[in-house]
Protein backbone atom coordinates (compact mmCIF):
# COMPACT_ATOMS: atom_id res chain seq x y z
CA UNK A 1 0.00 0.00 0.00
CA UNK A 2 1.20 3.16 -1.50
CA UNK A 3 2.06 5.89 1.65
CA UNK A 4 1.54 9.81 0.98
CA UNK A 5 1.92 12.82 3.15
CA UNK A 6 -1.04 15.19 3.16
CA UNK A 7 0.84 18.33 1.37
CA UNK A 8 2.15 15.75 -0.81
CA UNK A 9 -1.82 15.27 -2.09
CA UNK A 10 -2.48 19.15 -2.14
CA UNK A 11 0.85 19.92 -4.01
CA UNK A 12 -0.02 17.31 -6.62
CA UNK A 13 -4.01 18.70 -6.25
CA UNK A 14 -3.18 22.63 -6.56
CA UNK A 15 -5.99 25.03 -5.93
CA UNK A 16 -9.68 23.54 -5.96
CA UNK A 17 -12.84 25.25 -5.37
CA UNK A 18 -13.07 23.38 -2.41
CA UNK A 19 -9.57 25.22 -1.00
CA UNK A 20 -11.07 28.54 -2.31
CA UNK A 21 -14.19 28.03 -0.12
CA UNK A 22 -12.40 27.69 2.89
CA UNK A 23 -10.70 30.23 2.02
CA UNK A 24 -13.39 32.71 2.07
CA UNK A 25 -15.02 30.84 4.78
CA UNK A 26 -11.95 31.68 6.85
CA UNK A 27 -11.85 34.82 5.28
CA UNK A 28 -15.04 35.98 6.75
CA UNK A 29 -14.42 35.73 10.19
CA UNK A 30 -11.75 38.22 9.20
CA UNK A 31 -14.27 40.72 7.50
CA UNK A 32 -16.29 40.75 10.90
CA UNK A 33 -13.00 41.05 12.77
CA UNK A 34 -11.74 43.92 11.22
CA UNK A 35 -15.05 45.54 11.26
CA UNK A 36 -15.60 44.93 14.91
CA UNK A 37 -11.82 46.32 15.36
CA UNK A 38 -11.69 49.20 13.05
CA UNK A 39 -14.99 50.59 14.39
CA UNK A 40 -12.82 52.28 17.36
CA UNK A 41 -10.29 54.13 15.00
CA UNK A 42 -13.87 55.40 13.30
CA UNK A 43 -15.34 56.38 16.07
CA UNK A 44 -12.80 58.00 17.99
CA UNK A 45 -13.01 61.97 17.36
CA UNK A 46 -16.74 61.42 19.01
CA UNK A 47 -16.39 59.32 21.47
CA UNK A 48 -13.27 61.74 22.75
CA UNK A 49 -15.23 64.98 22.35
CA UNK A 50 -18.59 63.13 24.01
CA UNK A 51 -16.16 62.16 27.37
CA UNK A 52 -13.31 65.16 27.20
CA UNK A 53 -10.29 63.02 26.60
CA UNK A 54 -7.23 64.04 25.94
CA UNK A 55 -5.25 63.00 22.27
CA UNK A 56 -3.42 60.25 24.95
CA UNK A 57 -6.83 59.24 26.14
CA UNK A 58 -8.17 59.20 22.88
CA UNK A 59 -5.55 57.14 21.58
CA UNK A 60 -5.71 54.69 23.72
CA UNK A 61 -9.47 54.18 22.99
CA UNK A 62 -7.94 52.05 19.81
CA UNK A 63 -5.03 50.34 22.50
CA UNK A 64 -7.47 48.70 24.62
CA UNK A 65 -8.42 46.29 21.50
CA UNK A 66 -5.03 45.60 21.34
CA UNK A 67 -4.23 44.84 24.82
CA UNK A 68 -7.06 42.07 24.08
CA UNK A 69 -5.72 41.34 20.76
CA UNK A 70 -2.03 40.27 22.56
CA UNK A 71 -3.78 38.15 25.40
CA UNK A 72 -6.83 36.25 23.44
CA UNK A 73 -3.16 35.86 20.53
CA UNK A 74 -1.06 34.15 23.42
CA UNK A 75 -3.80 31.53 24.11
CA UNK A 76 -5.26 30.93 21.29
CA UNK A 77 -2.32 29.14 19.79
CA UNK A 78 -2.37 26.77 22.36
CA UNK A 79 -5.91 25.97 22.19
CA UNK A 80 -6.00 25.71 18.67
CA UNK A 81 -3.26 23.39 18.63
CA UNK A 82 -5.05 21.39 21.33
CA UNK A 83 -9.08 21.51 19.76
CA UNK A 84 -8.45 22.52 16.45
CA UNK A 85 -8.79 24.93 14.16
CA UNK A 86 -12.29 24.82 13.32
CA UNK A 87 -13.76 25.55 17.25
CA UNK A 88 -11.18 28.16 17.66
CA UNK A 89 -11.98 30.10 15.06
CA UNK A 90 -15.76 29.80 15.40
CA UNK A 91 -15.38 30.57 19.47
CA UNK A 92 -13.27 33.59 19.15
CA UNK A 93 -15.86 35.08 16.23
CA UNK A 94 -18.38 34.71 19.50
CA UNK A 95 -16.16 36.12 21.49
CA UNK A 96 -15.69 39.67 19.54
CA UNK A 97 -19.04 40.20 18.58
CA UNK A 98 -20.87 39.31 21.73
CA UNK A 99 -18.31 42.22 23.88
CA UNK A 100 -18.86 44.43 21.27
CA UNK A 101 -22.48 44.68 21.25
CA UNK A 102 -23.23 45.94 24.94
CA UNK A 103 -20.75 48.68 24.17
CA UNK A 104 -23.85 50.61 22.79
CA UNK A 105 -24.81 50.83 26.71
CA UNK A 106 -21.54 51.78 28.24
CA UNK A 107 -21.73 55.42 29.95
CA UNK A 108 -18.04 56.28 30.48
CA UNK A 109 -14.31 55.55 29.73
CA UNK A 110 -13.81 52.96 32.10
CA UNK A 111 -16.95 50.48 30.91
CA UNK A 112 -15.78 50.71 27.38
CA UNK A 113 -11.75 50.28 28.14
CA UNK A 114 -13.50 47.25 29.89
CA UNK A 115 -15.20 45.97 26.98
CA UNK A 116 -12.74 46.78 24.31
CA UNK A 117 -10.34 44.44 26.06
CA UNK A 118 -12.73 41.36 26.35
CA UNK A 119 -13.82 41.93 22.63
CA UNK A 120 -9.76 41.96 22.03
CA UNK A 121 -9.19 38.52 23.29
CA UNK A 122 -11.81 37.08 20.80
CA UNK A 123 -10.45 39.69 18.23
CA UNK A 124 -6.74 38.69 18.54
CA UNK A 125 -7.52 34.95 18.71
CA UNK A 126 -9.49 34.65 15.45
CA UNK A 127 -6.09 36.41 13.08
CA UNK A 128 -3.98 33.75 14.17
CA UNK A 129 -5.71 30.60 13.55
CA UNK A 130 -7.03 32.00 10.26
CA UNK A 131 -3.49 31.99 8.72
CA UNK A 132 -2.75 28.37 9.82
CA UNK A 133 -5.77 27.54 8.35
CA UNK A 134 -5.09 29.31 5.45
CA UNK A 135 -2.26 27.89 4.95
CA UNK A 136 -2.54 24.27 6.15
CA UNK A 137 -5.11 23.60 3.40
CA UNK A 138 -2.50 25.77 0.37
CA UNK A 139 -0.27 24.08 -2.21
CA UNK A 140 3.23 24.82 -1.47
CA UNK A 141 3.88 26.66 -4.78
CA UNK A 142 0.57 29.06 -3.65
CA UNK A 143 1.38 28.88 0.00
CA UNK A 144 2.26 32.55 -0.14
CA UNK A 145 -0.42 33.32 -2.12
CA UNK A 146 -2.79 32.07 0.33
CA UNK A 147 -1.25 32.57 3.98
CA UNK A 148 -1.00 36.19 3.69
CA UNK A 149 -3.62 37.02 1.17
CA UNK A 150 -5.80 35.61 3.83
CA UNK A 151 -5.64 39.23 5.83
CA UNK A 152 -7.15 40.73 2.59
CA UNK A 153 -10.23 40.15 4.25
CA UNK A 154 -9.14 41.90 7.22
CA UNK A 155 -8.78 44.76 5.42
CA UNK A 156 -12.27 44.35 3.74
CA UNK A 157 -13.70 44.53 7.50
CA UNK A 158 -11.47 47.78 7.98
CA UNK A 159 -13.20 49.61 5.07
CA UNK A 160 -16.58 48.09 6.47
CA UNK A 161 -16.10 49.81 9.28
CA UNK A 162 -15.46 53.15 7.69
CA UNK A 163 -18.48 52.72 5.32
CA UNK A 164 -20.50 51.91 8.51
CA UNK A 165 -19.17 55.31 10.00
CA UNK A 166 -19.80 57.55 7.39
CA UNK A 167 -23.78 56.11 6.96
CA UNK A 168 -24.48 55.29 10.57
CA UNK A 169 -22.38 58.36 12.88
CA UNK A 170 -24.16 61.25 11.45
CA UNK A 171 -27.58 60.22 11.76
CA UNK A 172 -27.43 57.44 14.97
CA UNK A 173 -24.34 58.25 16.59
CA UNK A 174 -21.54 56.80 17.30
CA UNK A 175 -23.16 53.80 19.63
CA UNK A 176 -25.59 52.41 16.85
CA UNK A 177 -21.74 51.23 15.13
CA UNK A 178 -21.19 49.10 17.96
CA UNK A 179 -24.78 47.46 18.15
CA UNK A 180 -24.11 45.89 14.80
CA UNK A 181 -20.68 44.85 16.10
CA UNK A 182 -22.90 41.81 17.62
CA UNK A 183 -24.11 40.55 14.49
CA UNK A 184 -21.47 38.60 13.45
CA UNK A 185 -22.20 36.03 16.59
CA UNK A 186 -24.28 34.18 13.67
CA UNK A 187 -21.44 33.32 11.85
CA UNK A 188 -19.60 32.02 14.21
CA UNK A 189 -22.51 29.93 15.41
CA UNK A 190 -21.97 28.92 11.73
CA UNK A 191 -18.63 27.72 11.40
CA UNK A 192 -18.93 25.78 14.96
CA UNK A 193 -21.66 23.36 13.07
CA UNK A 194 -20.64 23.76 8.90
CA UNK A 195 -17.14 24.05 8.77
CA UNK A 196 -14.43 21.26 8.07
CA UNK A 197 -11.10 20.75 10.29
CA UNK A 198 -7.70 21.05 8.92
CA UNK A 199 -6.49 17.44 8.03
CA UNK A 200 -2.61 18.41 8.86
CA UNK A 201 -4.54 18.47 12.72
CA UNK A 202 -6.61 15.79 12.36
CA UNK A 203 -3.78 13.43 11.45
CA UNK A 204 -1.76 14.86 14.24
CA UNK A 205 -4.27 13.79 16.52
CA UNK A 206 -4.58 11.01 16.01
CA UNK A 207 -7.82 10.98 13.35
CA UNK A 208 -6.41 9.55 10.30
CA UNK A 209 -9.90 8.50 9.30
CA UNK A 210 -11.50 12.24 9.01
CA UNK A 211 -8.45 13.98 7.43
CA UNK A 212 -8.73 11.06 4.77
CA UNK A 213 -12.15 12.62 3.91
CA UNK A 214 -11.04 15.73 3.69
CA UNK A 215 -7.81 15.08 1.66
CA UNK A 216 -10.00 13.12 -0.99
CA UNK A 217 -12.72 16.22 -0.88
CA UNK A 218 -10.06 18.05 -1.66
CA UNK A 219 -9.08 16.16 -4.67
CA UNK A 220 -12.62 15.27 -6.15
CA UNK A 221 -13.05 18.59 -6.37
CA UNK A 222 -9.73 19.71 -8.18
CA UNK A 223 -9.63 16.39 -10.45
CA UNK A 224 -13.15 14.83 -10.25
CA UNK A 225 -12.02 11.76 -8.56
CA UNK A 226 -9.79 11.00 -5.60
CA UNK A 227 -6.90 8.03 -4.68
CA UNK A 228 -8.02 5.13 -2.57
CA UNK A 229 -7.25 5.98 0.97
CA UNK A 230 -7.50 3.46 3.33
CA UNK A 231 -6.69 3.57 7.17
CA UNK A 232 -2.59 3.37 7.60
CA UNK A 233 -2.13 5.24 3.76
CA UNK A 234 -1.37 9.04 5.51
CA UNK A 235 2.36 9.52 6.69
CA UNK A 236 2.23 10.73 9.88
CA UNK A 237 5.32 12.67 10.49
CA UNK A 238 7.76 11.83 14.17
CA UNK A 239 6.02 13.47 16.98
CA UNK A 240 8.26 16.80 17.76
CA UNK A 241 10.32 16.32 20.73
CA UNK A 242 8.31 19.16 22.22
CA UNK A 243 5.39 21.21 21.98
CA UNK A 244 3.84 24.32 22.35
CA UNK A 245 5.90 27.70 24.10
CA UNK A 246 8.87 24.72 24.43
CA UNK A 247 9.06 24.53 21.06
CA UNK A 248 9.11 27.60 19.66
CA UNK A 249 11.90 28.96 22.18
CA UNK A 250 14.25 25.65 21.53
CA UNK A 251 17.58 25.75 20.35
CA UNK A 252 16.03 25.04 16.27
CA UNK A 253 13.72 27.47 16.44
CA UNK A 254 14.75 30.45 18.83
CA UNK A 255 16.56 32.72 16.07
CA UNK A 256 12.84 32.56 13.97
CA UNK A 257 11.19 33.03 16.68
CA UNK A 258 12.96 36.18 18.13
CA UNK A 259 13.14 37.53 14.27
CA UNK A 260 9.42 37.06 13.77
CA UNK A 261 8.60 38.69 17.23
CA UNK A 262 10.59 41.61 16.40
CA UNK A 263 8.75 42.21 13.11
CA UNK A 264 5.87 41.80 14.01
CA UNK A 265 6.01 44.01 17.17
CA UNK A 266 7.67 46.98 15.09
CA UNK A 267 5.52 46.02 11.88
CA UNK A 268 2.32 46.56 14.55
CA UNK A 269 3.38 49.95 15.86
CA UNK A 270 3.61 51.48 12.39
CA UNK A 271 -0.02 49.63 11.16
CA UNK A 272 -1.98 50.43 14.33
CA UNK A 273 -0.67 53.50 14.75
CA UNK A 274 -1.24 54.78 11.41
CA UNK A 275 -4.68 53.29 10.94
CA UNK A 276 -5.93 54.59 14.53
CA UNK A 277 -4.83 57.80 13.89
CA UNK A 278 -5.55 58.69 10.43
CA UNK A 279 -8.82 59.49 10.63
CA UNK A 280 -8.50 61.69 13.78
CA UNK A 281 -5.32 64.09 11.90
CA UNK A 282 -7.39 64.31 8.57
CA UNK A 283 -10.74 65.62 10.93
CA UNK A 284 -7.84 67.73 12.60
CA UNK A 285 -6.62 69.26 9.42
CA UNK A 286 -10.04 70.19 8.17
CA UNK A 287 -10.67 67.74 5.64
CA UNK A 288 -14.09 67.39 7.47
CA UNK A 289 -15.41 63.82 9.15
CA UNK A 290 -16.91 62.37 5.58
CA UNK A 291 -14.12 63.18 3.35
CA UNK A 292 -11.81 62.35 6.20
CA UNK A 293 -13.43 58.65 6.32
CA UNK A 294 -13.49 58.26 2.95
CA UNK A 295 -9.51 58.64 2.53
CA UNK A 296 -9.34 55.80 5.41
CA UNK A 297 -11.88 53.78 4.07
CA UNK A 298 -9.77 53.75 0.58
CA UNK A 299 -6.66 53.08 2.23
CA UNK A 300 -8.22 50.22 4.06
CA UNK A 301 -9.60 49.44 0.25
CA UNK A 302 -6.44 49.53 -1.54
CA UNK A 303 -4.50 47.46 1.33
CA UNK A 304 -5.91 44.73 -0.27
CA UNK A 305 -3.25 44.76 -3.02
CA UNK A 306 -0.61 44.92 -0.38
CA UNK A 307 -2.26 41.85 1.00
CA UNK A 308 -2.89 39.96 -2.19
CA UNK A 309 0.36 41.43 -3.85
CA UNK A 310 3.15 40.26 -1.42
CA UNK A 311 1.92 36.80 -0.93
CA UNK A 312 2.23 36.72 -5.20
CA UNK A 313 5.81 38.05 -4.56
CA UNK A 314 6.56 35.92 -1.94
CA UNK A 315 6.15 32.68 -4.16
CA UNK A 316 8.09 34.36 -7.04
CA UNK A 317 11.24 36.40 -5.64
CA UNK A 318 11.13 34.17 -2.17
CA UNK A 319 9.69 35.39 1.23
CA UNK A 320 13.03 36.91 2.92
CA UNK A 321 13.72 39.32 0.22
CA UNK A 322 10.05 40.03 -0.81
CA UNK A 323 9.45 41.58 3.36
CA UNK A 324 12.97 43.49 3.07
CA UNK A 325 11.66 45.42 0.08
CA UNK A 326 8.01 46.08 1.48
CA UNK A 327 9.20 46.97 5.08
CA UNK A 328 11.82 49.61 2.60
CA UNK A 329 8.95 51.20 0.39
CA UNK A 330 6.85 51.58 3.34
CA UNK A 331 9.05 53.59 4.74
CA UNK A 332 9.31 56.06 1.76
CA UNK A 333 5.77 55.90 1.14
CA UNK A 334 4.84 56.97 5.11
CA UNK A 335 7.19 59.96 4.98
CA UNK A 336 5.25 61.05 1.37
CA UNK A 337 2.10 61.05 3.36
CA UNK A 338 3.82 63.28 6.09
CA UNK A 339 5.53 65.88 3.18
CA UNK A 340 1.66 65.63 1.25
CA UNK A 341 -0.20 69.18 1.68
CA UNK A 342 -3.12 69.01 -0.67
CA UNK A 343 -6.35 66.80 -0.45
CA UNK A 344 -5.21 65.07 -3.86
CA UNK A 345 -1.63 64.53 -2.40
CA UNK A 346 -3.08 63.02 0.96
CA UNK A 347 -5.08 60.33 -0.79
CA UNK A 348 -2.52 59.32 -3.01
CA UNK A 349 -0.21 58.68 -0.01
CA UNK A 350 -2.88 57.16 1.95
CA UNK A 351 -3.18 54.27 -0.52
CA UNK A 352 0.37 54.37 -0.66
CA UNK A 353 0.77 54.02 3.05
CA UNK A 354 -2.33 51.44 3.02
CA UNK A 355 -0.25 48.89 0.60
CA UNK A 356 2.76 48.81 1.71
CA UNK A 357 2.49 48.81 5.30
CA UNK A 358 0.55 45.89 4.57
CA UNK A 359 2.37 44.52 1.98
CA UNK A 360 5.17 44.52 3.87
CA UNK A 361 4.00 42.84 7.53
CA UNK A 362 1.72 39.89 5.69
CA UNK A 363 5.20 38.81 3.97
CA UNK A 364 6.06 37.27 6.97
CA UNK A 365 2.75 34.82 7.45
CA UNK A 366 4.25 32.31 4.81
CA UNK A 367 7.35 32.44 6.60
CA UNK A 368 5.33 31.34 10.07
CA UNK A 369 3.65 29.02 8.05
CA UNK A 370 6.76 27.20 7.02
CA UNK A 371 8.97 27.51 9.88
CA UNK A 372 7.37 25.96 12.36
CA UNK A 373 5.43 22.15 13.08
CA UNK A 374 1.80 21.70 12.95
CA UNK A 375 1.81 20.12 16.43
CA UNK A 376 2.63 24.05 17.57
CA UNK A 377 2.15 26.18 14.12
CA UNK A 378 -0.43 27.70 15.64
CA UNK A 379 1.01 28.86 19.06
CA UNK A 380 4.45 29.84 17.12
CA UNK A 381 2.04 31.82 14.86
CA UNK A 382 -0.37 32.83 17.35
CA UNK A 383 2.81 34.09 20.10
CA UNK A 384 4.14 36.04 17.40
CA UNK A 385 1.22 37.92 16.34
CA UNK A 386 0.93 38.31 20.23
CA UNK A 387 4.37 40.09 20.22
CA UNK A 388 2.45 42.37 17.36
CA UNK A 389 -0.53 43.36 19.13
CA UNK A 390 2.61 44.80 21.98
CA UNK A 391 3.46 46.86 19.37
CA UNK A 392 0.28 47.74 18.46
CA UNK A 393 -1.05 48.63 21.73
CA UNK A 394 2.00 51.26 21.78
CA UNK A 395 1.17 52.64 17.97
CA UNK A 396 -1.91 54.81 19.03
CA UNK A 397 -0.11 55.87 22.25
CA UNK A 398 2.96 56.97 20.93
CA UNK A 399 0.91 58.73 17.99
CA UNK A 400 -1.28 60.38 20.96
CA UNK A 401 2.10 61.54 22.45
CA UNK A 402 3.81 62.93 18.85
CA UNK A 403 0.87 65.03 18.97
CA UNK A 404 0.80 66.33 22.71
CA UNK A 405 4.55 67.07 22.12
CA UNK A 406 3.83 69.98 19.33
CA UNK A 407 5.22 67.19 16.58
CA UNK A 408 2.35 67.61 14.16
CA UNK A 409 1.00 65.88 10.96
CA UNK A 410 4.40 65.80 9.44
CA UNK A 411 6.16 64.41 12.92
CA UNK A 412 4.04 61.96 13.78
CA UNK A 413 4.26 60.29 10.66
CA UNK A 414 8.33 60.95 10.50
CA UNK A 415 7.99 58.82 13.67
CA UNK A 416 6.60 55.72 11.87
CA UNK A 417 9.02 55.50 9.51
CA UNK A 418 12.22 54.35 12.22
CA UNK A 419 10.51 50.71 12.94
CA UNK A 420 10.41 50.43 9.16
CA UNK A 421 13.98 50.76 8.41
CA UNK A 422 13.96 48.78 11.85
CA UNK A 423 12.54 45.82 10.47
CA UNK A 424 14.48 45.68 7.01
CA UNK A 425 17.72 45.32 9.54
CA UNK A 426 16.30 42.32 11.37
CA UNK A 427 14.52 40.98 8.06
CA UNK A 428 18.18 40.60 6.24
CA UNK A 429 20.59 39.85 9.55
CA UNK A 430 18.30 37.54 11.17
CA UNK A 431 15.23 35.79 8.98
CA UNK A 432 15.76 32.28 7.17
CA UNK A 433 14.10 31.73 3.70
CA UNK A 434 11.34 29.00 3.80
CA UNK A 435 10.18 29.19 -0.09
CA UNK A 436 8.89 25.63 -1.04
CA UNK A 437 9.23 23.99 1.92
CA UNK A 438 7.46 21.03 3.00
CA UNK A 439 4.77 21.98 5.69
CA UNK A 440 5.20 18.28 7.70
CA UNK A 441 8.91 18.84 8.02
CA UNK A 442 8.66 22.72 8.95
CA UNK A 443 12.02 23.20 11.04
CA UNK A 444 13.77 26.20 11.47
CA UNK A 445 17.30 26.17 9.72
CA UNK A 446 19.57 28.37 12.30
Amino acid sequence: MKKYFISEIIDQTGITKYTLGIFILVGLTLVFDGLDYMIVPFTMPQIGKAWALSPVQTGSLASWSLLGLGIGAIFAGMISDRIGRKRALGISCLVYSLFTMPIFFVPNYASFSILRVLAGVGLGACIPVAITMASEFAPAKNRGLLSAGILSFLMVGWAVAGLVAIYVVPTFGWRACYLLGGVPALYGIFLLLQSNESPFWLIAHGREREAIEIVQKIEISGKGKARELSPGSLLIPPPAPSVGAKAIFSSDYFKSTASFWLIYFFGGIIIYGVTAWLPTLLVGKGYGVVRSYSFAVTQSLFSIVGTMGTGFMADVIGRKKNMALGFFFCAVAIILLGLSTNQWQVLTCSVLVGIMMNYALSGLMPLMAETYRTEFRNTGIAWATAAGRAGAFCGPLIGGLAQQLGLGFTGVFAFFTIPAVICVLITVGLVTETKGRAIETSLSAN
